[in-house]
């Protein structure tokens, strides 16, 4: 096991994780930012007034994406079964 294979699986980790958390946070922050824009619009400055809209803007996300975060997830997991021959060795 050397150090390039080593960075390899942790590169291929990282991107997972980013490309997996994307739709996630994607919708909390374009959510946060219509919010914000109403919030100034209107001059409402209610801090609580955030919180329920990305609640359910990201389990809405959640709901539609999840299917599609499995599958990542679930390949990249057997790309690391795959490997534990060659890290045996």
């Amino acid at each position: 096991m050397t150090t390039d294979f080593v960075i390899s699986v942790a590169y291929q980790a990282l991107y997972t994780l980013i490309i997996v958390a994307a739709p996630l946070l994607i919708a909390g922050l374009l959510v946060g930012l219509g919010v914000g824009i109403f919030q100034a619009a209107t001059s409402i400055h209610e801090m609580t007034l955030t919180f329920i809209p990305k609640i359910l803007a990201v389990a809405g996300a959640l709901v539609v994406f999840l299917p599609w975060m499995l599958r990542m997830l679930l390949g990249f997991t057997i790309k690391l079964y795959t490997m534990i021959s060659t890290i045996a060795h």
